[in-house]
Formats: structure tokens, sequence, C-alpha cells
């Protein structure tokens, strides 16, 4: 189905090729999931498949692609649409119009295809994703996983033979990311597409695949092979088969069911009581910590964004104590950035009342506010719009009134140091996440707002913020983080407070919300159902030292 031979291909005015004679061959009907550090080439590679590159990009282009033994080099993105379904990574980038209905159409439209025939396809392709329920719905009005359906449903419409996906999961909290792996896994099995998915958060999709398609850098030759192969080979693994690879299990397994077996006759596992669950599930008192030492403190706060008739906060009581790093989990639409919102005065509370640093966010402007608390949306984008990087952290000190200071220590950890000097714009999605957290945190803010800070990085780079934040809390920072990345909470955070339909449903340490949670729990923990054990290190330090292999 997809024909790659010495295929290079340079950016405009780069000196060195992102993909260098790249050759393989990928079958109709496989499934195959791209991996590879975040900047090493993926999405360059995907975006050859239908005509992306060079098309929309320039640069310079060499080697032969064929999809179904079409040029998408020839025909383009427009002559390749019927062939080849793209979904980007940021599905709001793709749609064109209001509603659900009307974008199912509109790449129908453009093909010239009737009415008749466009309305069949569009109950086909309603049906087969589920759906139907959607179809006057304002795209604006949907939540993340919701707008990724129809994204996918979208370019359905034209009956593709393959579907290519970039980071389809990233903004999905991880029941809305099983679902939409379900319908691909269910597109792939019954319709017989071929699929391309790349995607950091391994742990939600190296088990549907096929083939892994490993992409270790920038000129690098890829490989591809087997799943259980290519993860024995590389570093980038999820923890659970990073677990399995350091106990020597063989054959690796790539799920919880294939890991049990293993765990339990390491004696690692153990099984947790109705009685446990309840005890772990009461909710935690409320804070005693002083009001003085609050770095938050919100009292019964409510929120309805205009046009809409249901509060995306209700009631909310919450108190965040200095020093401390709390995750705030749940399903895309339970309120999450809009709490986020409030704290640094984006907006404000309807009834209730927000403290920061003691300080009311009705009577500070956003930029007084900015003093005491930095915030790096899930968009880090928007907090970029210097000529480098340097400029960036340069214009923030300035705007603060501050004098420049020595940000080496802050560059180095966050492992910005190549990309001073470069446009942030061009940065890929995890670059422009640490510069845009260099940006903020440059003027040393007490607290630390962050929206799902681990979209577009990998496993490594998580690791390094994990680092990074784990000592900003040394430092006596309060940490506040929005996310659906289990593994990062399970490493760093304090506290979690889990939020649905704008209520806090539970609020408690770490280790006992997370064990007693099926959804928002790490691998790790899924796996053992001990709050003892959230982390690969957390099991590793409990064993002797013979049975753990560097």
């Amino acid at each position: 189905m997809i024909h790659f031979r010495r295929v290079s291909y340079w950016y405009p005015e780069s000196q060195e090729p992102v993909l260098r004679d790249v050759s393989l061959d990928i079958e109709e009907g496989e499934f195959v999931l791209v991996i590879g550090p975040s900047g090493s080439g993926k999405s360059t590679l995907l975006r050859c498949i239908n005509g992306m590159i060079p098309h929309f990009y320039g640069g310079t282009f060499a080697g032969t692609v064929r999809v179904a033994g079409l040029d998408p080099v020839e025909l383009g993105p427009k002559g390749m649409a019927h062939l080849v379904g793209f979904v980007l990574q940021d599905p709001e980038a793709q749609f064109v119009v209001d509603t659900v209905e009307d974008e199912l159409a509109f790449a129908m439209e453009n093909q010239g295809l009737s009415i008749t025939l466009m309305r069949k396809r569009i109950e086909e392709v309603l049906d087969q994703l589920s759906i139907a329920h959607l179809r006057h719905r304002r795209i604006s009005s949907l939540s993340g996983g919701e707008k990724q359906h129809v994204a996918i449903a979208s370019v359905l419409t034209l009956q593709p033979k393959v579907l290519v996906l970039d980071e389809p999961t990233s903004q999905l909290d991880p029941q809305a990311a099983e679902e939409v792996l379900t319908v691909l896994q269910k597109l792939n099995e019954d319709l017989g597409l071929t699929i391309l998915l790349s995607e950091h958060r391994l742990e939600r999709v190296a088990q549907y695949a096929d083939r892994i398609l490993w992409v270790p850098a920038p000129g690098q030759p890829p490989a591809l092979g087997a799943p259980a192969e290519i993860l024995a080979q590389v570093d980038l693994t999820p923890p659970l088969i990073t677990l399995a690879k350091v106990l020597k299990w063989q054959p690796l397994p790539l799920t919880i069911k294939q890991a049990r077996p293993f765990a339990r006759r390491a004696g690692l596992v153990r099984e947790p009581s109705l009685q446990d669950e309840e005890t772990l599930l009461r909710r935690r008192p409320a804070n005693s910590a002083p009001q003085d030492s609050l770095a938050v403190d919100m009292r019964d706060v409510w929120y309805t964004y205009p046009g809409t008739d249901q509060p995306a906060l209700r009631g909310i009581h919450l108190q965040v104590a200095e020093g401390e790093f709390v995750a705030l989990m749940g399903r895309n639409g339970s309120g999450k950035s809009t709490l986020l919102k409030h704290l640094i005065g984006l907006l404000q509370p309807q009834r209730g009342q927000v403290l920061v640093a003691g300080h009311d966010t009705r009577r500070h402007s956003v930029e007084e506010l900015a003093r005491w608390v930095g915030y790096v949306p899930q968009n880090p984008g928007a907090l970029l719009f210097q000529d480098t990087l340097r400029q960036e952290l340069e214009f923030t000190l300035r705007n603060h009134g501050l004098a420049p200071r020595d940000d080496s220590a802050l560059i180095r950890a966050l492992g910005l140091e190549p990309h001073l000097e470069r446009y942030p714009r061009d940065l890929s999605v995890g670059e422009r996440q640490r510069a845009a957290l260099a940006a903020i945190l440059v003027v040393e803010p007490q607290v630390i707002l962050l929206d799902e800070p681990t979209r577009g990085l990998d496993y490594p780079q998580k690791r390094s913020l994990a680092g990074f934040l784990k000592g900003q809390k040394a430092q006596g920072r309060t940490i506040i983080m929005s996310t659906h990345d289990v593994e990062l909470v399970a490493e760093c955070a304090d506290r979690v407070v889990i939020l649905g339909e704008g209520e806090v449903i539970v609020d408690g340490p770490a280790r006992k919300v997370m064990t007693s949670s099926m959804i928002f729990s790490s691998q790790v923990n899924k796996l053992l159902r001990d709050d003892r054990f959230l982390t690969v290190e957390d099991v590793l330090a409990g064993m002797p030292p013979a049975e753990v292999t560097p």
C-alpha cells in the first residue's frame, strides 16, 4: 500500500535532511504505530504520504513515494484526498465550518460529489463512529474526544484506503483516548483500512499495532518491525514495558493482561478489597494549613460560560498550601482549564472568591497577577511572539520591570540550549511547550499553573520535565497542573483533585486516589493495585538488588 524508496527531505533553509534515504514498505490493512523522540521526523514522514510534503512546506524532496500506486509528490494533497485521510495533531486546526454535519460534507463538496451520495456517506460515517447524536452540534461546543471523532469522520467521508493520524490522543483524557483508539481498531479490522498513527504515549496504543516504525532521529534510518521486537531495542518505552525489560520478563508483555502472570510469579500483585477502595475514596479533610500559608484559596466558586446554561464550575472549594504539587484530573470538559484560568485572572468567578498568594483575583489585572503566578496554557504558542527564544525571556523580564539575570540553569534544565536563537514558532510542539515554560519561569513566580504540559513530549523529555518540576517544588514553589498524563502525575504529584462536571469529586493524596481509580491510574498501579507502587522506581526500590537488571 505504501512504498518509500530512498526518500530524503530538507526543510527550507535547512542544511541537514530530516529524512535521509528512507526505504520501507507498509502492507494493505496494516496498523502501524510510528514512534520516536520529539523532533525526530515522525510528522515529516507522515506528511509525505499525502503530499503535504513538499507541497505545503516547500524545501527539497528526493526519492520515490507511492501510495496504492499513486505519486503524492505529483498529485499533492488534493489529488490524494480520496485515498489518504489525514488527521492533524490538533483537530481544531482542520475544521472549516461551524456544525458537525456541515464539516462532514465539506470535503465531499470540494470533490464535487452529488447531494444524494453525500447524504448516504454522512449517514454511514455517523453510524460507523457512533456520533449520530452530534450531527447538529456546533463544533466549538464539543469535548476533546468528540472533536477527535469528528475529525476522523470528516476524512472517512471520502472513503480513503489509508488513514494517517498525528498524535490523535495527545489532548484526550484516558477514557476518551480509549474510545478513539477502539474506533480506529474497528476501522482497521472491519473495513481493512491501512492506519499509520504517531504517538508518544505508547502505554495507550502499543497493543493495537501490527508493527512499529521507529524513527530514531533526524537523518537516521528508521526501523520497522513487530512491536515486541522494536520495543525491546529502544529506550522510549512505557512504564509496563520498562519494568518488564528490567525484570527480564519474556516474551515481552505489551498489556496488563500479558504482564499480570509475571507479576504474580514475582509476588508483586496484591488484591484490593472493597473496604480498601472505600477507605481510599474517602474525601480528603479540609486543608488545615493556616490561611496565611495558602497559595490558593477558592471559596464556593461558580462560573458559566456565556451562551451556555450548564455551569463549568459548580461551587468549587479548593485550598492549596504553599509548596504543594496538585494535579487536576478529570474527563475532557470537566472544568480543569476553567479552574486554572480563574487562578490567573483570565476568568472571574460569578459567585464566590478566588485568592492566589493572598491576592483577590477580582482586584488585580492579569498582568499584576503574573508577578506571583506563572501560567502555561494548552497552546504554548499563545505565549510566544518574539523573533528568538532569548528575546522571549528578555521581554518577560522587561515586562515585569526586572533586570537581566542568569537564566542558564533554567535553559539547561529544560534542554533549550540549542534553541535560544531560533524562532519559537518554528520549534516542535514539545519544544514550544518547554520554551513557554521557560518564558514564564524566568521571573520565578510563586505559583506555577500548567495546562497539559506533556503534550508533544517524549518519555525522556517527560522525565526531564518531572525532575525540573520536582526541583521547583523543592524550592518552595506551588505547582497546580491540569493533565491527562497519569504517568507524570504518578511521578510528581503530592495530591490529586478529580473534577467531574465542574465539581470536585475526589480530593486526596496521589497514591490513594490513583490506586482507587480504574481510569486515572498509572500502568504500574493498574498492574499491581497497590498504593505503594505508582512508578517503575517504586517497584524497583522494594525489590532485592539481585532481581533487578540495570
